[in-house]
C-alpha cells in the first residue's frame, strides 16, 4: 500500500490515539449534548439507532426533533424527544425551522440522522436550518441526499462531517465543480490523495468507505482503517458515534478515529 507522508493507517484494535478514550470525562455533563434531527412518517429507524448510540458512545446528552406525526409512534427508549411540525409527505415542514434552532442552541453539536424522506419543502428548512446554525454537524444517509442544493455552501462551513458512501461522496464532488473524478475502481490511494487535496480546499471533513476501507479526511490529514461492516455505515451508527466523540474531544481527526476503533 502506497503511502504519503499525510496518510496515517489505524490499525482497529490499536488507535492511534489511545488518550483520546483515557481523556473521555467521567462525569456525563462534561460530554456535551447532542441534537438528532430526522425522521418521516414512513420511517424513524436510522433516528432511533443513532439515538441509542450515541448514548453508548458516551455522549452526555441526546435529545431527538422528529415530526409530530410519529409521536405516538416512538419506541419507548427514545426517552428525550421533541416533536415539530409536519408537512403532507409527513415530514418536517417549514415551520418546523424555530423547534431545529431550539433543539440547535440547547447543544453541543448536531446530528442530522437521516429518514428524511424526500419532500422539497424539508430541503427548504434543513437548508435554512443549516445556514443559521454554527456549531459541530455531522450529516449521513439520506439527510446529504436531501441537501444536495447545498453543497456548495456547507463543504465552505467550519465544524462539518460529512458521513456518506461512495456514490455519495462522487455526486459531492460534482455539486460543488471540484475538478477530479471519483470512480468505483480507483485504488484506495488515490481516493486518499484525492480528500487530502479537497479537505486542504474545503474546511469541511469527510468520513467515506471505500476498498473496505473507512476514510476520514480532516485539513488535508487522511487516516484509514479496514472496515468489514458497512451496514454500521448505512444504518447511522457511524455517524453517531462520530458525532458523540466531537461533542467533547476538540481534534477532529482525533476524536473521528478513535470513534471508529474497536
Amino acid at each position: 500500500m502506497q503511502q504519503f507522508s499525510y496518510w496515517q493507517p489505524q490499525d482497529p484494535k490499536k488507535p492511534l490515539f489511545p488518550d483520546v478514550e483515557w481523556n473521555r470525562p467521567e462525569q456525563r455533563n462534561l460530554r456535551g449534548k447532542l441534537g438528532i434531527i430526522g425522521g418521516n412518517k414512513l420511517g424513524f429507524a436510522g433516528v432511533a439507532e443513532s439515538y441509542s448510540t450515541a448514548l453508548e458512545a458516551g455522549a452526555g446528552e441526546v435529545k431527538v426533533l422528529l415530526p409530530d406525526i410519529l409521536r405516538k409512534t416512538i419506541p419507548a427508549h427514545i426517552t428525550e424527544a421533541m416533536f415539530a411540525p409536519t408537512n403532507i409527505s409527513g415530514s418536517l415542514s417549514r415551520e418546523a425551522l424555530e423547534d431545529m434552532q431550539s433543539i440547535a442552541m440547547w447543544s453541543t453539536g448536531v446530528l442530522l440522522a437521516g429518514d428524511t424522506g424526500r419532500s422539497s419543502e424539508t430541503a427548504i428548512v434543513y437548508d435554512d436550518f443549516v445556514a443559521s446554525y454554527s456549531g459541530w454537524l455531522t450529516l449521513t444517509r439520506d439527510a446529504v441526499d436531501l441537501m444536495r442544493r447545498s453543497a456548495p455552501e456547507i463543504v465552505e462551513r467550519d465544524q462539518t462531517l460529512y458521513v456518506l458512501s461512495f456514490a455519495q461522496l462522487q455526486k459531492l464532488f460534482q455539486d460543488v465543480y471540484y475538478p477530479k473524478i471519483l470512480t468505483f475502481s480507483m485504488q484506495l490511494a488515490q481516493l486518499v490523495e484525492n480528500l487530502h487535496k479537497f479537505t486542504l480546499s474545503y474546511p469541511v471533513t469527510i468520513m467515506t468507505l471505500h476498498k473496505d476501507h473507512i476514510v476520514i479526511a480532516h485539513s488535508g490529514a487522511v487516516i484509514t482503517q479496514a472496515w468489514n461492516n458497512p451496514m454500521l455505515i448505512w444504518r447511522g451508527q457511524t455517524a453517531a458515534r462520530a458525532a458523540s466523540y466531537l461533542l467533547w474531544h476538540n481534534k477532529p481527526l482525533e476524536a473521528l478515529a478513535s470513534s471508529i476503533a474497536l
